[in-house]
């Protein structure tokens, strides 16, 4: 390459260099040509197939070592620039699969040797292209496209509530049953955080093995009480943990069984367990007086004692109750509760996973409580008939299928309610048997009477969902300054990219909620809302264009317009179809099951949006397409048992295996509650630790857990694809604090007072399989070098 570069040493060397050149660029014109003929037909730009003729005579005119050939290649490359600066402006990751490999051919044939080769003197056309090039992307170094500047300053008014807000103490999994996900410690602040050090690094030797399946997931957020945190693994193991020096105290395995392994799962995770105290039983010293409820992978609701580790026998039958009872037949992992259950007062309220898209004969998704002290059945709410929870008669059961609510849930003790976010009836994306029941209740909010069971009021999110816009995040409970005054409202987190908050006692919306016109037409035997309830407050992202496409180089992205230009795409909502179309926002969703973290003394929600292409097709029943007996083998299709068609969906990905819509893909923000505007918004997060080589780019990343905030000003969060806990000044978002992880941190942070007084941060620290990130077992506790003395608010 070197002897190529200075052009070779005789007329034969030079002929060989500009006959390589010539063919390299050709070669590229002619697959141009080819894929940009076809976009055009498909109504694409034109841009590919101009070009792509503009490079084929250039690349015959090198081989030839035509003089006119360099002078060519600087009008494609100037013409290049300005269609790049046309479509996508200054805007530094979008110009990068336009320019930068022509930009390199540029310097390429203007290198001494090669122009000899060819027989040319540098061109300085091509050097004043070169030269415009350089300086456009020096220019995108001061445009931020995709930021939202913005400072928080007042009023700070802490507000008299009801509601309980975590300290000293983490007793729930969202700091309390109110799923804020805010402390009032304030140790930590922008001004010392960045002065965190690691207080203790704990191994629960519980790491994804073998024998797992692919979505192991260490998605756990540790609680504490007194000075012990508890927290459980993928294999739903409890362990218990002095809470200042981070050693164990006990653990318990419930040993948990399948009579096909594990692998054949859908999901193996613990997000969580729950806490109950009888005072009285506490003031006599009885054992189980305090206890974790801890969910398992083999569907049992165990109580497990919290001083000692042993199983408080006088609950269930012995220590357990078996949640399979009532609701019929399910294969191995399609029915158990990944998420910790509700407890209010001495009601324990249980949900559960049910695998999606297997079939339209699943196990109910119905809600139960139990007694907190002897865990007899207190009630049930079935979302299949939402309004009549009347006791099961002998021998009958649940009804099956019915609309489950996998994720946590929040309550509000003063009123007696629990909030549940509503899943979907399965299959998620063809709805043409679901019932009247499911279909007014599934995708929402529910809001139910903790003492009786029955439905108070309930409000939907998604009318007819084929999208799998269950509601994955906790509703956040916050009294609210209005113009009216103080409000109780609940805060309700979307995978389309709303925000919707309500009047927590009744449903009814605080911010306006407009029903909006979306694209209509589906297969015949389904049916499609006219309209969408959208939120005022919002993070949903601008329609995709075909200029939204991205790749790592030209060809790529090429490559996407194409595949956007085969799908069907016409906003958010555009229907599943036989062609195949884009779900965009995706089923990951702008907001998961990590929620968002709720300020109640700044009066501020921070987030962390996700924006990710999802692409979704119906695939008919006996189609004769040549994979109707490996569809349940192929990446991305599923078999679906009992409905018309099978299901192909997944990311929208290029053939390098990068997303074909154009970061940024994630971001922190905040939103001021008084006003439901965006405060601030940062692109977050590197592709350092998903890309072949270990590059540091700040580009933005989805985030696949929550975030926490404290009273002292600061954020945490550790989900981003890159291993990192990271801190944020709330007042602006900026970043303050970095520490690298072990693992994937694909869990919600945690923060609390230890017995020394210091305020420590807990991450878990175990990987995410669906996402790719390293798996690992760890939980580590940050806090400041220094016992600064001052007490928690």
């Amino acid at each position: 390459m070197a002897d190529a570069a200075q052009g070779g040493s005789d007329p034969e060397d030079r002929h060989i260099v500009a006959l390589a050149t010539g063919s390299f660029v050709g070669a590229l014109g002619l697959y141009m040509s080819i894929a940009g003929g076809w976009l055009a037909v498909s109504g694409g730009s034109l841009y590919y197939l101009i070009g792509g003729l503009m490079l084929m005579a250039c690349g015959v005119m090198l081989a030839r070592r035509h003089p006119a050939a360099t002078p060519l290649y600087a009008a494609f490359l100037a013409a290049t620039l300005v269609w790049a600066l046309y479509e996508v402006g200054l805007d530094w990751w979008q110009l990068t699969p336009r320019v930068p490999l022509w930009f390199v051919i540029g310097g390429w044939l203007l290198l001494p040797g090669v122009c000899r080769a060819l027989g040319t003197r540098p061109s300085r056309t091509l050097a004043l292209v070169m030269i415009l090039c350089v300086g456009t992307g020096l220019a995108t170094l001061a445009a931020n496209p995709h930021e939202v500047a913005g400072k928080w300053d007042g009023p700070y008014t802490p507000a008299p509530s009801g509601l309980a807000m975590a300290g000293a103490d983490w007793p729930d999994y969202g700091g309390t049953s109110a799923g804020q996900r805010f402390s009032t410690l304030d140790q930590i602040t922008p001004a010392n955080v960045a002065d965190l050090e690691l207080a203790w690094h704990f191994r629960t030797g519980d790491a994804k093995n073998g024998g797992d399946p692919n979505e192991t997931t260490d998605e756990n957020t540790p609680i504490k009480i007194g000075n012990t945190l508890y927290a459980c693994t993928p294999h739903s193991i409890l362990i218990a943990l002095d809470a200042t020096e981070g050693t164990e105290r006990w653990r318990f395995d419930p040993k948990i069984q399948s009579p096909v392994g594990f692998r054949h799962f859908a999901h193996m995770t613990c997000r969580g367990v729950s806490y109950h105290a009888d005072p009285v039983a506490v003031s006599n010293n009885r054992p189980c007086a305090s206890r974790i409820f801890l969910p398992t992978a083999d569907a049992r609701l165990m109580a497990v004692d919290a001083r000692s580790g042993k199983v408080c026998e006088g609950f269930g039958d012995h220590g357990q109750i078996d949640l399979r009872r009532g609701i019929g037949a399910f294969k191995p992992g399609g029915y158990y509760s990944t998420s910790p259950p509700a407890v209010v007062g001495n009601v324990v309220v249980m949900g559960a996973h049910v695998t999606d898209n297997s079939s339209n004969d699943e196990p109910s998704g119905v809600i139960r409580a139990f007694d907190a002290k002897d865990g007899h059945e207190l009630w049930y709410w079935d979302a299949g008939r939402p309004e009549d929870n009347s006791p099961l008669k002998p021998g009958e059961r649940y009804l099956r299928n019915s609309p489950n609510m996998w994720s946590i849930m929040s309550a509000d003790p003063a009123l007696n309610l629990v909030y549940l976010p509503m899943g979907n009836q399965t299959p998620d994306q063809w709805g043409g048997e679901r019932t009247p029941g499911a279909e007014m209740v599934s995708a929402g909010v529910v809001a139910l009477d903790v003492r009786s069971g029955r439905m108070v009021w309930h409000y939907q999110f998604t009318h007819h969902d084929l999208w799998d816009m269950d509601v994955g995040g906790q509703p956040s409970l916050v009294d609210l300054q209005t113009p009216q005054g103080l409000r109780p409202a609940l805060i309700a987190s979307t995978k389309q990219g709303s925000i919707y908050v309500l009047d927590r006692r009744d449903g009814t919306p605080i911010f306006p909620v407009a029903e909006v016109p979306v694209p209509q037409g589906t297969v015949p035997d389904d049916h499609l809302s006219p309209t969408q309830p959208m939120s005022a407050v919002h993070f949903r992202p601008e329609p995709l264009t075909e200029a939204s496409m991205w790749g790592a180089t030209a060809l790529d992205q090429l490559w996407c317009r194409l595949r956007f230009r085969s799908l069907r795409y016409e906003g958010p909502y555009t229907p599943p179809s036989l062609q195949g179309s884009i779900v965009y926002p995706g089923n990951f969703g702008v907001f998961d099951w990590g929620g968002v973290s709720i300020d109640p003394l700044r009066q501020l929600a921070i987030v962390s949006p996700a924006y990710m292409a999802f692409y979704s097709r119906l695939i008919p029943k006996g189609s004769d397409d040549g994979r109707r007996e490996a569809v349940s083998e192929r990446e991305g299709e599923q078999r679906v048992d009992g409905i018309p068609y099978d299901f192909d969906m997944g990311p929208l990905l290029s053939p390098l295996g990068l997303p074909c819509q154009a970061p940024p893909w994630g971001y922190v923000a905040a939103v001021d509650l008084r006003s439901g505007k965006t405060l601030w918004q940062h692109r977050n997060g590197t592709v350092r630790d998903n890309s072949p080589l270990p590059l540091p780019f700040r580009m933005g990343v989805p985030a696949l857990g929550g975030m926490v905030s404290t009273a002292g000003g600061v954020s945490f969060l550790s989900g981003t694809l890159d291993q990192y806990l990271r801190a944020y000044d709330v007042a602006t978002g900026t970043e303050r604090f970095r520490a690298r992880l072990p693992a994937g941190g694909q869990a919600t942070p945690m923060t609390y007072q230890d017995a020394r007084g210091r305020q420590l941060v807990v991450v878990v620290a175990g990987g995410h399989g669906s996402l790719g990130t390293k798996t690992g077992d760890h939980i580590m506790a940050w806090a400041l070098p220094k016992e600064p003395g001052q007490p928690a608010r």
